[in-house]
């Protein structure tokens, strides 16, 4: 089974996301709601991979990516956001995808990963 940990500061999107994921036999095992506590997820749980958003509060997606990488650097990070005008860090994540996401994309995408 896929282990993946769902972040967004937005609790009900997380919420979603996840309510999603599970439907599909995708292990959700854990939910942050800014960068940091992203990469704090990430170094507890190990997971196949992480959903990120970007434009978030105190520490956005693009610090936890960096920092994330820095000591995974091969972590599978996917971006959901819906501020596609951001500076995506493109060579150090598997994807991208645009709030509204089309679900099953998204989890064709994370099978992929796994």
């Amino acid at each position: 089974m896929v282990r993946v940990i769902v972040v967004d500061d937005e609790e009900d999107m997380a919420d979603t996301i996840a309510q999603s994921l599970e439907i599909e036999g995708i292990e959700v095992v854990a939910k942050g709601y800014d960068g940091e506590e992203a990469f704090q997820l990430y170094d507890k749980y190990k997971p196949d991979v992480i959903l990120l958003d970007m434009k978030m509060p105190n520490y956005d997606g693009a610090y936890a990516v960096e920092k994330i990488t820095s000591k995974y650097p091969d972590a599978k990070i996917i971006v959901v956001t819906a501020y596609m005008k951001y500076v995506f860090p493109v060579n150090k994540v598997k994807a991208i995808f645009s709030k509204p996401y089309d679900t099953d994309e998204l989890i064709a995408r994370i099978n992929e990963l796994k």
